[in-house]
């Protein structure tokens, strides 16, 4: 079942980084579900750096640095799927 979580959450913050992103991303949706899964992972590694991956309700800082890590992910590996593809952003 973590797995099925992780693929959701992945979908999640891998949407929402390309919609906040400026542009367009070309990169197919099983790339985003991967980055987005990245970004958290990266998110929650900062957030236990920093001493906020356990808190007492809702983990907003947690999430909020999970969104942060999918919009990195996705900034640099939208581009550079691109030009691996041999494609111009």
């Amino acid at each position: 079942m973590s797995w099925l979580w992780a693929i959701i959450v992945g979908l999640v913050l891998g949407v929402l980084a390309r919609a906040i992103l400026p542009g367009k991303q070309n990169i197919p949706i099983w790339l985003t579900i991967i980055f987005g899964m990245l970004g958290a992972l990266l998110g929650n590694a900062v957030a236990g750096w920093i001493g906020v991956e356990d808190t007492r309700g809702i983990d907003w800082i947690r999430h909020l640095l999970q969104l942060l890590g999918a919009i990195l992910i996705v900034g640099l590996g939208a581009p550079l799927y691109a030009s691996l593809r041999g494609k111009q952003t």
